[in-house]
């Protein structure tokens, strides 16, 4: 710091224009979110028994990969679950892909144990 006059305009002008920043306390609300990060969080949103198409999205390069974890997956929690219906698109520039199916769910257990799987899945990037 310097007794330039120049320098202590400069400070007290800045210290003037410095507004009060007041912070949002960003907790979750006490039993907003229950359960692990796959569950249901508002079962009463869903209607069970019901169709569910889903898109699951791959890591880049993962196509074989993604489309035979799926299968494994798939085929252990639906075993009257075709197979073969499960369909295998890249994106638009080819980077990524998905496997899409349409499954038959019949209560939120099936649901929350299928998105656990799938989030431990190594191949999955993203389930929508």
């Amino acid at each position: 710091m310097s007794d330039d006059s120049k320098d202590s305009n400069n400070q007290n002008t800045n210290n003037q224009n410095a507004k009060d920043v007041t912070m949002t306390d960003m907790t979750p609300n006490e039993g907003v979110l229950k359960g692990k990060r796959t569950d249901i969080q508002n079962p009463d949103l869903w209607d069970f028994p019901m169709n569910y198409p889903l898109s699951i999205i791959g890591h880049e390069g993962e196509h074989e990969g993604l489309l035979n974890e799926v299968k494994l997956i798939l085929g252990s929690q639906f075993p009257d679950f075709d197979l073969a219906s499960i369909e295998v698109k890249p994106s638009k520039t080819g980077r990524f892909h998905s496997a899409r199916v349409n499954l038959y769910l019949t209560d939120a257990d099936q649901v929350n144990t299928l998105y656990a799987s799938l989030d431990n899945a190594k191949t999955v990037r993203m389930v929508v």
